[in-house]
């Protein structure tokens, strides 16, 4: 009998010769997330509110007596340091004007002007009032107004209240076509005479040719 020791077969090597798997499943892909929703912007702050100034005392108190004789038929429009403004129906503006030059010391106009107001079918006739008897109103300045019609401009004049309002409601009226009642000489003394075209200082005047 034969010694030769039975051959024995090499062991594979266990991944000597393996291929890859073609089992193996695809990756499972992420589940898409629902968007955050966005915070809604936080509201603006409201703007701070705006406080009017203290009024000077000196100026208040005379606004005061101002409204302690009269009432609630005349308005305080405005107190500044040295500047009043005083709106009066036409119906109360001889009174309030006498009492301003007698009772308080405003005892002359410096300037009357006017403003035309077409939106409002109106226009605005001021009287600016000063002192010269009185040295503490000898800078201050009440600006007396009253309003009219557009259509039938016609207001009390002041000439025996304030002698130099003369000429000044002269060309109110004359420009702006306010009409004094009680004035010596509603008459043109700028405009030629023969002026035919509403008056040159109300809004809807046009330069002919322009």
């Amino acid at each position: 009998m034969s010694s030769e020791k039975k051959q024995e077969k090499p062991a594979k090597a266990a991944n000597s010769s393996s291929k890859p798997s073609t089992t193996a499943k695809p990756p499972v892909p992420a589940r898409p997330t629902a968007p955050v929703a966005a915070k809604p912007p936080a509201p603006a702050a409201a703007p701070p509110v705006k406080k009017e100034p203290e009024p000077p005392a000196f100026e208040k108190g005379l606004a005061d007596q101002i409204r302690k004789k009269f009432g609630e038929s005349t308005r305080i429009l405005f107190i500044r340091p040295l500047r009043i403004k005083v709106q009066v129906d036409p119906k109360d503006i001889v009174e309030v004007a006498t009492f301003l030059r007698d009772s308080m010391g405003f005892d002359h106009a410096e300037s009357v002007a006017g403003t035309d107001y077409p939106k409002d079918n109106q226009i605005e006739v001021i009287y600016h009032l000063g002192s010269y008897t009185r040295d503490d109103l000898a800078a201050h300045v009440i600006a007396l107004a009253t309003r009219t019609t557009r259509d039938d401009a016609h207001l009390p004049t002041l000439i025996n209240v304030y002698k130099s309002v003369e000429y000044h409601e002269r060309e109110t009226f004359e420009m702006l076509g306010v009409y004094f009642d009680g004035h010596p000489r509603n008459d043109r003394f700028l405009l030629p005479e023969d002026w035919a075209d509403i008056p040159p200082l109300r809004k809807d005047f046009r330069i002919k040719g322009r």
